[in-house]
């Protein structure tokens, strides 16, 4: 497996490439900005994406959909309920004083549970909401793509609209926690991180343990 992260647009959203060694098929996950940048990354690796996944709708995460969309035809998806996230993303933009390019309609939604296939790869979707109503993680062969769910020392923001506290930590503990501990985590922001790390040293989660 490929993982490439890219760390694109003002909010330094982490985007990740995540493509088939045999197939050179490519997931795009969270591709927030800088489409041009995401796009020669994917031709510098020979890979052809696929599938772009956005983790959830907030604006940061998901400005580059159009540009990827429309250069590789690669399928657009999102969880259902945070198709309106997405439909209202360049007024969500506004209220931290940027702009952000609209997003498609996603081809397909999610739900939680689904396996998808890039190439040869395997991808299990995990709803996790609480920073948003359709949060999602996206698990790969011992690599967890956890978006604003959860970070190296901390979680998601439950401020926003559509955000619940509780939700997010219920989500987190039985959801990702229960992950075996070498599990990798790819966080929307910030450096990666394991669920064994996370467990021991995470102020937010250590009650669950």
């Amino acid at each position: 497996m490929i993982i490439e992260a890219l760390p694109v647009g003002p909010l330094q959203v982490n985007c990740y490439i995540v493509g088939c060694e045999t197939t050179r098929e490519a997931l795009v996950v969270d591709p927030g900005d800088e489409g041009g940048r995401i796009l020669a990354a994917l031709d510098r690796a020979g890979l052809q994406a696929r599938l772009v996944v956005n983790t959830h709708g907030h604006f940061d995460h998901i400005g580059a959909n159009a540009f990827l969309v429309e250069k590789t035809g690669a399928e657009l998806l999102i969880h259902e309920k945070d198709v309106p996230l997405l439909a209202q993303s360049e007024r969500h933009a506004e209220l931290f004083g940027l702009s952000v390019v609209p997003s498609p309609a996603p081809t397909r939604t999610l739900v939680g549970g689904e396996e998808l296939s890039v190439g040869e790869l395997r991808i299990q979707i995990i709803h996790t909401p609480g920073h948003s109503p359709g949060g999602i993680c996206l698990l790969v062969d011992g690599h967890l793509f956890a978006g604003d769910t959860l970070f190296a020392g901390s979680i998601g923001r439950t401020d926003l609209a559509g955000g619940n506290h509780e939700q997010l930590l219920a989500a987190i503990r039985e959801q990702l926690l229960v992950l075996p501990e070498a599990t990798v985590v790819h966080p929307g922001h910030g450096p990666d991180t394991s669920i064994g790390r996370e467990k021991r040293n995470n102020p937010f989660v250590g009650a669950f343990i």
